[in-house]
């Protein structure tokens, strides 16, 4: 069984204060979980973030090198002889913000050490850690759902491999798993009675196990691994103006509108929504099945961003990712590095909810120096005396 943790809960722009999930509930606390902000139980329009993505323009260019699926994952045995020295060091920090919004609705959760939090009666490799990010739409409900029954959705009622070992069993059960966790998710949001059927939420988690990364992700929050100072994308934003995920909803019977998915929702996957989805069991253009990507890390991959799409809105994945490197440089604190780039989404006029963890592998090779200050020329005066000396001097020169 899960452990009894304690959450920190934060807000950092003053809004009305009632419940936390309005309709009151006694929910599981996660150890480890900070910055976890506190929505207001008034649901907000559905169409997700149409400001934002009428506004501003989403840098889609950066570069996805590395970025693998599981068939394309290498062998365990090579992956020993080549990176065995380097074995991630996990620490971690969060910021969430209101942001313009009338309500907040993302949720989040960070656990640095997923080993201790899930018991004794859990196999994992060590290091192991979890991650995840939950942009609520519709009001607040699904997200704050998901958030809080996390780690039975995630790990107790999906039979969860368990191993010392990264082999290929492991990596096809974790793979498996998380799949089966979104859905089961998705199923459980139509079945609890306290949350609106028009209430969803999009989805991004990811899992550390030693040196394998895992993310898996539904909707538009985005995971970043910078690697030597260059920005890797870790997962793909789902919007129906994709021509991938255009086709599918196409395909599905749905229609994109103005880049809404049937005119309501500017995302093309989530959990929830099931005014959307239903009846159970027929085909929907809106899914809550994740894309799953992995990455082994070595010791050239510094640091992971995941965030809610309002950084993304107005930041591209390079911008942020040099933004924290920076940030890290100078004072090592990932949690300051979130707040730094929540407060840079919000100088660019994001339109939405803010969220944003930054998970550090390892120690940075130095930190910069202050600049030696530049040396000031000083203005001299003279004495009448000195003036005249000065003068003779320069007459018997000539």
């Amino acid at each position: 069984m899960v452990a009894e943790a304690e959450v920190v809960c934060q807000q950092s722009v003053p809004v009305l204060e009632v419940p936390f999930f309005g309709k009151g509930s006694n929910f599981e606390e996660i150890n480890e979980v900070v910055a976890i902000p506190s929505p207001v139980s008034s649901p907000e329009f559905r169409q997700v973030g149409r400001g934002a993505t009428e506004s501003v323009s989403v840098d889609l260019s950066t570069s996805q090198l590395d970025v693998k699926s599981l068939d394309e994952f290498p062998d365990p045995c090579n992956i020993e002889s080549t990176v065995l020295q380097f074995v991630p060091s996990i620490r971690s920090g969060s910021f969430a913000d209101i942001g313009p919004r009338r309500y907040m609705e993302d949720e989040h959760i960070r656990i640095d050490d997923l080993s201790s939090q899930l018991g004794s009666l859990f196999k994992i490799p060590k290091p192991s850690a979890f991650y995840g990010v939950f942009d609520g739409h519709g009001g607040p409900e699904a997200a704050a759902y998901v958030r809080r029954h996390v780690l039975r959705l995630f790990f107790e009622d999906v039979n969860f491999p368990q191993s010392c070992e990264v082999d290929d069993d492991f990596l096809a059960g974790v793979e498996n798993s998380v799949r089966k966790s979104f859905l089961l998710a998705d199923l459980a949001l139509a079945d609890d009675c306290t949350v609106n059927s028009s209430s969803g939420t999009t989805a991004l988690t990811a899992l550390i196990f030693g040196r394998l990364l895992m993310v898996a992700n539904a909707g538009d929050c985005r995971a970043v691994l910078c690697r030597k100072g260059e920005a890797i994308d870790m997962s793909e934003d789902h919007r129906p103006i994709y021509p991938s995920e255009r086709r599918r909803v196409e395909e599905l019977g749905g229609f994109i509108d103005d880049g809404y998915l049937n005119g309501v929702l500017s995302v093309s996957r989530a959990l929830g929504d099931w005014d959307m989805k239903l009846p159970k069991g027929s085909s929907s253009p809106l899914i809550a099945e994740p894309e799953v990507r992995q990455m082994v890390l070595t010791e050239d991959d510094e640091f992971l961003i995941i965030g809610c799409d309002g950084i993304w809105d107005v930041m591209s994945s390079q911008h942020a990712v040099s933004l924290v490197r920076r940030g890290l440089r100078r004072h090592d604190d990932p949690e300051q590095c979130a707040r730094d780039l929540v407060m840079e989404a919000l100088r660019r006029n994001t339109f939405d909810n803010l969220t944003v963890i930054v998970i550090c592998f390892s120690e940075p090779d130095y930190r910069e120096q202050p600049s030696p200050r530049q040396r000031r020329l000083r203005c001299c005066s003279l004495s009448a005396e000195a003036l005249c000396s000065l003068r003779s001097a320069m007459r018997i020169r000539d």
